[in-house]
């Protein structure tokens, strides 16, 4: 990966022998594996266990978790936030569980419409919710910094499961509530 950084740079018309670039391939290819480090993590690795008994049916919301993945199309960021909502039916998930799955699948290659449904999807299998929601806000870097140039939009997305897609009461009042 770091040769292909380099080969990147001179491809530019840089020289990636001049002072400030000479360790940039390097970090390059660090930066790059952070960045998408959700390809080393599995479902199972992340929730490690962390469900515990629990006798709430109510509606369970995660707000304003940040995320920040890279389009697929451009490799260029995408910033923004997730909201994640669950009916439990027995069991609970660990706080930090739900940022930790958001995380997961956001550092991947992705678009905002599939990052959306597996979100929603890993957190219905982990926990066997009678619903599930997500909703996730976010500023296309590709759409900004490139091609149109907006500066000021921001792509939603949302996937209801279960009772969130069925009950249009519940689906308001999770949406009510991340307002």
């Amino acid at each position: 990966m770091e040769k292909s950084f380099e080969e990147i740079i001179r491809a530019i018309g840089e020289n990636p022998e001049r002072d400030g670039l000479r360790d940039t391939p390097k970090r390059a290819a660090k930066a790059f594996q952070f960045l998408n480090k959700g390809y080393a993590q599995t479902l199972d690795e992340v929730v490690n266990g962390a469900l515990f008994e629990s006798d709430n049916s109510e509606m369970v919301i995660v707000r304003d978790v940040e995320l920040y993945s890279l389009c697929e199309h451009h490799l260029l960021p995408f910033i923004g936030k997730c909201h994640v909502a669950y009916l439990p039916t027995g069991r609970v998930l660990g706080l930090s569980k739900i940022a930790r799955i958001v995380d997961m699948y956001a550092r991947r290659l992705q678009i905002q419409e599939n990052l959306t449904l597996q979100i929603a999807e890993a957190i219905e299998k982990v926990t066997g919710a009678a619903g599930v929601a997500v909703v996730i806000e976010a500023k296309h870097l590709c759409m900004m910094m490139r091609g149109v140039e907006k500066q000021n939009s921001l792509m939603k997305s949302s996937v209801m499961l279960g009772a969130f897609r069925e009950n249009p009461a519940t689906r308001q009042e999770f949406l009510a509530l991340i307002r």
